[in-house]
């Protein structure tokens, strides 16, 4: 069964067929999401300053690989922050989910060439089942960097899993996995696609939906740009380390390219991993 994809433009808009193409897989791909110009500036703000990158930590894979995360709770004001609140993002996702949606984290996922770890299967509404949400409305947009591919530890999804339910998940390394016995029986009737991108393609997927990603052996990195969402009507019912709801504030697709603040991360609120149960981490050398 072939990817379900898109490409964007100025007139793009989720469809009804876009809509139920979601509904059905779990996923949508948009192909060039960010353009050339948007994806350059996006690129200098994470490799020519260390505002997002310093706060960065590592998370083991069980194994000998290990990856770099950073995340923060609140999108902010620059150029980052622009892309996780634009509406070519935003809008598509509250199309997707049926409603006003709020920024849940975003987190830049960072698989260095040669040494960066897999990432176990797992759905991320179990993590986010055990903050509180009550409800699986939920999405995270994946924006590639880097081109993302087999050979460098691109994505794996099982189509249509995220309409098995949520599967209890355990500590598998420094990683919260899904049970491999409900997968090892998914993969079995269920299509398993690796989700190739180029740089500044998307993927919007379910938070019910299994994925996991080999580690990277190649020698090209491969960092991505993650926005998690939540419906405004699933705010969570304890406080825990991301936010409760706070209302988006939408911006015009343009912002990314006018918006010059690069290094002001100041109003993001930067994840202490310490206080996440859901990882085991190291500090950043």
């Amino acid at each position: 069964m072939a990817l379900k994809e898109t490409t964007y433009n100025d007139a793009f808009e989720v469809t009804d067929q876009i809509k139920t193409d979601f509904d059905e897989t779990g996923y949508i791909i948009v192909r060039e999401l960010l353009d050339k110009e948007e994806l350059v500036k996006v690129k200098e703000a994470l490799e020519h300053t260390d505002a997002v990158t310093q706060h960065s930590f590592e998370v083991k894979d069980g194994k000998s690989g290990k990856s770099r995360m950073c995340l923060w709770n609140h999108p902010g004001k620059d150029l980052t922050g622009m892309v996780g609140r634009c509406e070519k993002v935003v809008t598509t996702t509250e199309k997707l989910l049926g409603g006003e949606v709020y920024h849940y984290h975003t987190k830049l996922m960072m698989k260095e060439a040669f040494t960066g770890g897999a990432h176990v299967w797992h759905q991320d509404y179990g993590y986010w089942y055990k903050n509180g949400c009550m409800f699986p409305d939920m999405l995270t947009v994946f924006i590639a960097i880097d081109k993302c591919s087999k050979e460098n530890g691109c994505l794996q999804i099982l189509q249509g899993s995220h309409k098995c339910g949520r599967i209890e998940h355990l500590m598998v390394g420094g990683q919260t996995g899904a049970d491999m016995v409900r997968v090892d029986e998914l993969k079995k009737v269920l299509p398993l696609q690796y989700v190739e991108l180029e740089p500044g393609d998307a993927l919007f997927f379910h938070c019910n939906l299994l994925h996991a990603s080999s580690p990277n052996e190649s020698s090209h990195r491969r960092w991505a740009f993650l926005c998690a969402y939540n419906k405004a009507t699933n705010n969570p019912v304890f406080k825990h380390h991301h936010p409760q709801y706070t209302p988006l504030i939408k911006v015009p697709n343009s912002s990314i390219k006018s918006c010059s603040n690069v290094t002001d991360t100041s109003d993001k609120d930067f994840m202490d991993p310490t206080k996440d149960k859901t990882i085991v981490v190291e500090k950043k050398e």
